[in-house]
């Protein structure tokens, strides 16, 4: 009895390690969205630059589109935009949701103004990948599509199917190796 008491720490010990190992080849990126192959969630949200223009699921409907969940506090977000509006001068359609900053939006000290005017700014300087903005306000519709952050993409068919879904930023590789190819087939 003695000796396999022993054992348990052992053990204990050996699976930790398993555990840890297997832990330093994972992709913390690559996580599954629950979403995928379901269709985009429906939702009614204001243009960034005009809340009197809204977009509905329909708005997204009837060719492939890629879903950006980006913001100008998001400096990953910063170094995408040039990649995406390479895309976008491809042909690729980009539509952009804008997610406010988790801090401000928590303290309800959004300024949409203020907002504008950066995602104006950054656009201008860093180019302007999005067809349309939608404005996330209270993150109803992140919340539906399962976002933790930003960028965030969901690559969607005509029909409003959810292909694929990317945490991170998306850059050459990642767009030839997960989203070029579902294209290519959904085409």
């Amino acid at each position: 009895m003695k000796k396999l008491r022993l054992f348990i720490p052992i053990s204990v010990f050996l699976l930790t390690a398993v555990f840890l190992y297997k832990g330093l080849f994972s992709d913390p990126t690559d996580i599954k969205n629950a979403n995928l192959e379901r269709e985009f969630p429906e939702f009614e949200l204001p243009n960034l630059m005009d809340e009197s223009h809204i977009y509905n699921k329909a708005d997204l409907l009837g060719e492939v589109t890629l879903v950006n969940v980006w913001g100008t506090w998001c400096v990953t977000c910063r170094v995408e935009l040039p990649f995406m509006t390479q895309l976008r001068n491809q042909g690729v359609r980009i539509v952009g949701v804008y997610y406010d900053n988790a801090a401000e939006a928590a303290f309800g000290n959004v300024n949409l103004a203020k907002t504008q005017a950066e995602v104006e700014q950054m656009l201008a300087q860093l180019g302007n990948p999005f067809q349309f903005n939608i404005y996330d306000v209270k993150r109803d519709l992140s919340l539906d599509l399962g976002v933790t952050g930003a960028p965030e993409s969901f690559l969607i068919d005509q029909n409003g199917v959810i292909l694929a879904h990317r945490r991170g930023a998306i850059d050459e590789r990642v767009w030839q190796q997960q989203f070029q190819p579902l294209i290519e087939r959904v085409q």
